[in-house]
């Protein structure tokens, strides 16, 4: 059942009340009463007001939320629920499964949630952060509980100079601090300034990736023996999430699972 997840708001009012709170202690339901009353919270994807800022009723329905059953490999829809009779891989998971233990996304790729994903990624919108983290937490219930600690996929920190910030960061900060769990920014670390991964054929990607990512020092520590949740934005191919994984484990993570805002429908297809 889909249900409209309302978003947060980084923007004055979020500030006001921060700033208020220290003052008056438990006065922040009042105080964002007011300021909802004074300027009523506004969809992420439009002017529309709505009961807390999230995406307009429209753009919520075009969404293409992933729901149970999928496949606990790649996250890949089912067509069907099986039942418990029937296995909880696809066919191609269970004949060459990725590197990392489960994959869960919160909603399909296309030309829906592109765009809402390009804004945040893109487009400096960063109030879409919140409110994915929250897609995910839900579509990655039982990857969170499972996890000890969340680790973003990292940029490399010349694209993070020109992009300003790692999205990925973003929506793995307010997802570990919900769920109460270790949030390591700096375990992983990217290497090397690769190219862009768009329009790069499977094998292209993987080898674009290859070695781009190692643990620092202080990474190896946090992780050793412990199962990591993985946060990225889309699963394309798998590749950099592969890369991320390998990297990981060869640190001494115990077990690294992954979880993204989209995947692309035929992901799986694209590597074979």
């Amino acid at each position: 059942m889909r249900v409209q997840d309302g978003g947060s708001e980084p923007g004055w009012k979020g500030r006001a009340v921060a700033a208020l709170r220290p003052r008056w202690p438990g006065s922040t339901a009042v105080l964002r009463g007011l300021a909802d009353l004074i300027l009523p919270p506004v969809a992420h994807d439009s002017r529309e007001a709505t009961a807390a800022a999230g995406l307009s009723p429209d753009a919520w329905s075009r969404v293409a939320f992933l729901e149970a059953p999928v496949c606990d490999g790649c996250g890949a829809a089912f067509e069907y629920d099986g039942g418990a009779f029937a296995a909880d891989r696809c066919a191609a998971c269970l004949a060459q499964p990725y590197a990392f233990g489960r994959a869960r996304a919160a909603c399909v790729y296309d030309e829906h949630s592109r765009g809402l994903i390009l804004k945040f990624k893109h487009g400096d919108q960063q109030q879409f952060a919140p409110l994915f983290a929250r897609w995910i937490a839900r579509s990655a219930a039982d990857l969170v509980e499972a996890a000890d600690a969340v680790v973003p996929t990292p940029l490399h920190r010349t694209r993070l100079l020109t992009r300003r910030f790692n999205q990925a960061a973003e929506i793995a900060r307010p997802l570990a601090r919900d769920a109460r769990l270790d949030y390591l920014p700096d375990a992983l670390i990217r290497v090397t300034a690769t190219d862009s991964q768009g329009g790069k054929s499977a094998r292209g990607r993987r080898l674009n990736v290859k070695s781009a990512f190692a643990v620092s020092e202080s990474g190896r520590r946090a992780i050793k023996g412990r199962r990591i949740l993985l946060i990225d934005d889309v699963l394309t191919t798998g590749a950099t999430a592969e890369a991320c994984t390998r990297a990981l484990l060869d640190a001494g993570a115990r077990a690294v699972d992954l979880a993204v805002i989209a995947r692309v429908r035929t992901a799986r297809e694209l590597t074979r």
